[in-house]
């Protein structure tokens, strides 16, 4: 039983199995061990839970007769006996709660705010994301952003009225937007903006194909040089995160080499699971975009440093599969890319490496310039990267100066 892992004392945890739910505590510790939660937080959550429970003996609520309103009369009370609410407090009740109807203990889930016009619209595009055009979760999740704002723009807090968009409206947000935003970031803007417009004829809301008055934003193929950083700079990159001996060390360790010598995307790290590993075989599978299923080879490196981490760091009282999980409760997956690159952020400035951009990205980058550099063919970098077309691997060839310099031509003289 795991609140002997919160509570040594047996006593204590009579006290804290007083009241309506409070035999089901057990249920709440078992979960709060599963996710990690080291004593100290657990004991304050469960803490919390069981003095609601006697609060709902002494109001003589059952547990088939909790309402969501009552966890809020209940911090209430809390708050008027002069005992002050932490940050996580609401959501301990809360969790604990919807733990309990998930067993089948109680009834009611406590409901989420009410969803405003705008968020419900972004609800419904969502699904048509989803269910009709099948697009993968990182697609979705880039679109929205850009979404959200001209609905905002147009419509604020009223009720969203798409029958009441015109061609005006979709160029003055685009201008006024583009101004503000980088190159790519532009482009996806303008994506987001047409696929949402396609969504809104789609629903019958739209007569006219506003997606057509969407104006382009001006970006030139292979007009940039791709960002990658030095192989020596790589290199300390590497060793000064292999000298950290801690747990966030090994895990980001693992990571890094993952980013620099196979070339991963932020997301595919992120999304790896623990299946993905075929030791037998030394390959990893890789869920690159579109949902595609690629088997690279592992390196010994990037392998000893994940079966260290795996060995000696990895939690191991979780459930989930995620290979790299977080290191502080609740231990679960890490989130996003945005993790992986936050990541990189510090490893950047923990190696003192002055660097243009921060993200994971640029580490791909520097993986296919080198390779390009040491001899390889555009079409073995791109095999490697897995882009879908060559056309995306032939912006390498302009880092390749080498090569160029062969063909450039002199520069005339002028007369003298």
């Amino acid at each position: 039983m795991n609140l002997n892992r919160f509570f040594k004392d047996g006593r204590t945890i009579g006290r804290v199995k007083q009241g309506p739910l409070g035999h089901d505590l057990s249920l709440y510790a078992d979960h709060l061990s599963a996710l990690g939660y080291p004593r100290l937080s657990g004991r304050r959550k469960l803490q919390l839970a069981a003095d609601f429970c006697r609060w709902l003996k002494r109001k003589n609520i059952p547990a088939e007769g909790i309402l969501a309103k009552h966890v809020g009369d209940y911090l209430q009370f809390r708050k008027r006996s002069g005992i002050r609410l932490q940050l996580g407090d609401p959501a301990a009740v809360v969790g604990f709660l919807n733990l309990l109807r998930d067993h089948g203990v109680t009834t009611e889930r406590i409901p989420q705010p009410p969803l405003t016009p705008v968020q419900k619209m972004l609800q419904e595009y969502d699904l048509y994301l989803q269910k009709k055009r099948s697009l993968a979760p990182a697609t979705r999740i880039g679109y929205a952003p850009f979404v959200r704002q001209f609905l905002m723009s147009r419509f604020g807090s009223s009720k969203v009225n798409l029958a009441s968009l015109n061609a005006r409206d979709v160029l003055e947000f685009v201008r006024r937007s583009a101004g503000q935003l980088k190159n790519k970031r532009a482009l996806l803007m303008t994506t987001a903006l047409r696929s949402f417009l396609r969504f809104a004829r789609y629903r019958g809301d739209l007569t006219r194909d506003l997606a057509t008055c969407v104006p382009p934003v001006a970006s030139w193929s292979l007009s940039t040089l791709p960002r990658a950083l030095p192989p020596a700079q790589v290199h300390q990159v590497l060793e000064d995160a292999r000298k950290r001996g801690s747990a966030v060390g090994h895990r980001d360790y693992a990571i890094l080499l993952l980013l620099a010598r196979l070339g991963l995307r932020g997301g595919e790290v992120c999304h790896l699971l623990l299946e993905d590993l075929d030791w037998e075989k030394s390959r990893i599978a890789i869920r690159g975009k579109g949902g595609r299923v690629t088997h690279l080879p592992l390196p010994a490196e990037v392998g000893q440093a994940i079966a260290v981490y795996l060995q000696q760091d990895r939690p191991r009282v979780t459930s989930t599969r995620r290979l790299f999980l977080r290191v502080r409760a609740p231990l679960t997956g890490l989130k996003a890319q945005g993790s992986i690159g936050s990541g990189v952020k510090h490893a950047l400035q923990r190696a003192k490496i002055e660097s243009p951009r921060k993200g994971s990205h640029q580490f791909r980058h520097s993986l296919a310039s080198t390779m390009l550099q040491q001899g390889s063919s555009l079409s073995e970098i791109g095999e490697l990267l897995r882009h879908r077309s060559p056309d995306t691997t032939t912006i390498y060839a302009k880092v390749d100066l080498r090569s160029l310099s062969s063909l450039a031509l002199p520069w005339p003289r002028g007369k003298s």
